[in-house]
């Protein structure tokens, strides 16, 4: 995958492209960044890349000319153009999936108050949020989108079923886990979990997992009830009904 990144603050990118399991990637070929700083391609003598907006209002707003001008450097065709945006389109497992099959994304960060509306229209760009709050520029959230999206390419992680067993993408929220000592300052582990018998192992982590979410997103356990309960062994139906139909159980904080 190529990830090309437009923004004003290009050295935000520095230590997010290069470290970690993303880093890693990039070294493998398997990833591909580059950062465009879009005040480089501003025509006026201070190389302003913005303006306060027409009709009034806080702030300021991105100016058009230099968008348009390192878009064209860059070039658009064939490329997934993507405005990191809170009224955008909001980030979940769906769309990260669907990110992950395009071969070249363009990143677009606003700042300030946005970017000048003809940018997104002469373009095309679609609009993605993170959530329903606002940042002080796009940086962080492309930062999130990448994170998400290149962790679920084939080779990225170190195993394939890594992020399809992690918290939400399962269907349910992730159950505790332990590593060593088996004991620490007078606190344990689970006998289960140093039992050897994998399968208890299996059904105590999926009984976390559903109590875990049946308390914090209840939500998120009625919809994995819904969709998942034909798919699930007889020891496992019985577990889940079990965690629905338990209402004294204490909040797990």
């Amino acid at each position: 995958m190529n990830i090309e990144i437009l923004t004003l603050f290009p050295e935000m990118f520095g230590g997010v492209l290069t470290a970690s399991v993303i880093g890693k990637a990039a070294e493998r070929g398997l990833l591909d960044f580059s950062v465009t700083d879009i005040r480089t391609h501003a025509t006026n003598k201070h190389r302003k890349a913005d303006d306060p907006p027409f009709g009034g209002g806080a702030g300021q707003l991105m100016t058009a000319q230099p968008i348009f001008s390192a878009l064209r450097h860059i070039g658009t065709d064939g490329k997934r153009l993507i405005y990191l945006s809170p009224r955008g389109r909001l980030l979940d497992k769906v769309l990260i999936e669907e990110l992950a099959e395009a071969p070249r994304i363009v990143l677009l960060c606003g700042h300030y108050e946005g970017v000048d509306q003809r940018v997104l229209d002469h373009f095309a760009f679609e609009e993605i949020s993170i959530g329903d709050f606002v940042l002080t520029g796009g940086e962080l959230p492309a930062m999130a989108l990448i994170d998400a999206v290149c962790r679920v390419i084939p080779g990225v992680l170190g195993s394939e079923a890594s992020h399809a067993e992690e918290s939400v993408y399962s269907g349910l929220l992730e159950y505790p886990q332990y590593t060593r000592p088996a004991s620490f300052e007078g606190m344990g582990v689970p006998d289960v979990l140093t039992s050897g018998n994998h399968r208890q192992i299996e059904l105590w982590n999926f009984e976390q997992a559903l109590r875990l979410t049946a308390a914090r997103r209840p939500d998120m356990l009625q919809a994995f009830r819904d969709t998942h309960f034909g798919e699930l062994d007889k020891q496992k139906k019985r577990i889940l009904e079990t965690v629905l139909q338990d209402q004294t159980q204490e909040p797990i904080l």
